[in-house]
């Protein structure tokens, strides 16, 4: 059958949209069974690579977003926790901080008044909720920081083991990443490559 160019869009479409099996799809293309499966192997890989590409940009994204929130908390609780720990140490100024603000709430319908009187409870049970809050967000920074770990030493493992059964048999190592393809197919758009 020589060596002819296959059409890309055209062996997409015969294999996804209209469903024909790889024999069959050759005979139209006027190919080979096995140039058939090797450019649809290509192509698979290079789509593989642009999705996964575009699933780790939007997880980084993702991650940088509640690194920076986990931070402004966190600076949040610090700046509270400080404040609490001044007043409880008897630091006049930052008492006066805590007592100063002034807030206004809403009486009937348009009237709104000025609250200058505000009963803290204790700045130790404060303190304390404080440095729990804190906890929590290092935690949850942990667990953020493990899932990633834990998804990278995934693909780097089965990498390896690819890689090994590659070295051992190229062929079996396309079947294998063909069958692992074609199960994964219904519940991730990620593929191996």
């Amino acid at each position: 059958m020589g060596n002819p160019k296959i059409n890309d869009r055209k062996l997409l479409q015969l294999i996804d949209k209209e469903g024909l099996k790889q024999t069959e799809a050759a005979k139209i293309l006027n190919v080979s069974r096995q140039a058939v499966s090797k450019r649809l192997i290509e192509l698979r890989g290079k789509q593989t690579k642009v999705i996964v590409a575009k699933k780790i940009e939007a997880c980084v994204d993702r991650k940088i977003d509640a690194m920076e929130q986990l931070g402004r908390i966190n600076d949040n609780a610090n700046e509270i926790l400080d404040l609490l720990m001044r007043w409880n140490r008897g630091d006049k100024t930052a008492l006066q901080v805590l007592e100063s603000q002034v807030k206004r709430i809403k009486v009937g319908e348009n009237e709104e008044l000025d609250v200058t009187e505000v009963k803290f409870k204790d700045p130790r049970e404060l303190a304390l909720k404080a440095m729990g809050e804190i906890r929590n967000q290092l935690k949850l920074q942990l667990e953020i920081f493990q899932a990633l770990y834990d998804l990278k030493a995934v693909q780097e493992f089965q990498d390896e083991v690819l890689q090994a059964i590659g070295e051992v048999s190229p062929d079996v190592r396309r079947e294998i990443i063909h069958n692992l393809n074609q199960k994964r197919a219904i519940r991730s758009a990620v593929k191996f490559s």
